[in-house]
């Protein structure tokens, strides 16, 4: 079984929209996503963080939401963490258990930490990983502009060492000729 990932994509990340890198473009794509794992009867999680030991996207709260452009269902799963690493001390390993998920299509913000830590933990746990290069986004950084920091991981991943699975980085319409 196949899931896709949504992670970070929270209101409090997104202040203002031109925080991240082509908001709105990655919004479309995940959003195309979204349609084609609905559509073939894969799963759909979307990852939360709680940052209430920051005291920051406490749950529930405006922060914490999910940005409203993105399309959810009724039958999407929601997981919250609490580290940039989706699976530490989160239900996520068992939700990917119970469902017989295997392979991981991941998306979401920020690039060089949530996301970045995110695909690092899967890669260990053995999972087939599909990056999805264009749907994953990041804030310009101190001494790299946001382009630079999605194209150098985007780079990173295709290119580390594989576990059982080499990572495979696609963009949006690569992935949905399939």
């Amino acid at each position: 079984m196949k899931a896709l990932l949504i992670i970070d994509m929270q209101m409090g990340s997104f202040r203002p929209y031109t925080l991240r890198y082509d908001t709105l473009g990655v919004i479309e794509r995940i959003n195309l996503l979204l349609e084609h794992f609905r559509n073939k009867n894969d799963k759909v999680i979307f990852i939360q963080h709680d940052g209430s030991k920051e005291n920051v996207f406490i749950p529930e709260s405006e922060d914490w939401q999910l940005l409203p452009e993105l399309t959810t269902n009724s039958g999407d799963i929601y997981v919250s963490k609490v580290a940039n690493d989706a699976f530490y001390h989160s239900k996520l390993q068992d939700v990917l258990i119970e469902h017989a998920i295997t392979e991981l299509y991941i998306t979401g913000c920020a690039t060089d930490f949530c996301v970045d830590a995110t695909i690092k933990a899967a890669l260990s746990k053995e999972y087939k990983i599909t990056v999805v290069g264009d749907a994953h986004t990041t804030a310009n950084r101190p001494h790299l502009d946001a382009p630079t920091v999605i194209k150098h991981y985007n780079w990173l991943w295709a290119d580390m060492t594989p576990t059982n699975y080499k990572i495979q980085v696609l963009k949006t319409d690569e992935f949905l000729k399939d």
